[in-house]
């Protein structure tokens, strides 16, 4: 399960680019609960998404030549130039250079060998979102990818990422933890992209964001103009998903997890 205890790997920061950051602040709002937070002139109109006075992601309004509408995953690293190095070496690309955001942290945009974006930060003053796992934050990913072994052997390579193949009635589910952590430690998933219920045509990191009732969020997805990209799902032991789209196409998922058995 994902903790804020970040260690090398685990996934420590989410945002969104969006064409309307208020637009987009009142949807999630609606679903979440969340309260957007610009940040100073000098962030240059990043701000933060908050549950209850505690960051759960970051946002910004950007325009169509920085890319479609989207969420961004960020895993820690306590080098991003090594990273990003090391990224380019094993097939990878740097897609936004080694950058300091203030006092923050150090940040940088890859992509793995299949084309799928993602962040990493080097933490600093910011060591990460403050609140995962519980409503209206983040609870889980997925990669969805052309190659699962390829993709696996890719983020081993840069993270020092384990797997670990867990069984169900429909077949495998490969899941990741950082290196050296325990399999309660695991925090996303790899899925061949032919197996993609919404049948998208690439590859993509999706968050999962846990909530109280996931048909109820559905429908406020869609009150909202959102898509619903997949229905709302029971899976036997894992809880009830679905996968939406916000009003501006940003992809995300909510599940309501079946309480863990201590």
């Amino acid at each position: 399960m994902l903790t804020t205890r970040y260690v090398t790997g685990a996934p420590n920061w989410l945002d969104l680019g969006t064409p309307d950051i208020d637009g987009a602040a009142s949807f999630y709002n609606s679903l979440f609960g969340w309260q957007f937070q610009p940040g100073g002139p000098e962030t240059g109109g990043y701000g933060f998404f908050q549950l209850g006075g505690r960051t759960a992601a970051g946002g910004m309004q950007t325009s169509p030549e920085q890319g479609p509408p989207s969420w961004t995953v960020y895993f820690q690293t306590p080098d991003a130039d090594a990273t990003a190095k090391a990224a380019e070496q094993h097939r990878g690309a740097v897609l936004m250079q080694p950058m300091d955001v203030l006092d923050q942290g150090r940040m940088a945009i890859l992509a793995d060998q299949a084309g799928v974006s993602f962040g990493i930060w080097q933490p600093a003053a910011n060591k990460g979102l403050d609140v995962v796992q519980e409503h209206g934050s983040l609870c889980w990913l997925e990669l969805y990818t052309p190659d699962l072994p390829a993709s696996a052997g890719f983020y081993n390579a840069v993270f020092g990422w384990e797997t670990s193949g867990v069984e169900f009635s429909g077949g495998t589910y490969t899941t990741v933890h950082p290196a050296g952590t325990e399999l309660d430690a695991m925090f996303g998933g790899i899925v061949p992209l032919e197996e993609d219920p919404t049948k998208a045509d690439a590859g993509a990191w999706l968050p999962y964001f846990e909530v109280a009732d996931t048909d109820a969020t559905v429908g406020a997805a869609q009150a909202g103009g959102g898509t619903v990209r997949m229905p709302a799902t029971d899976m036997q032991d894992v809880g009830r998903i679905a996968e939406l789209a916000d009003p501006y196409g940003a992809r995300f998922a909510v599940i309501k997890s079946v309480p863990r058995q201590e």
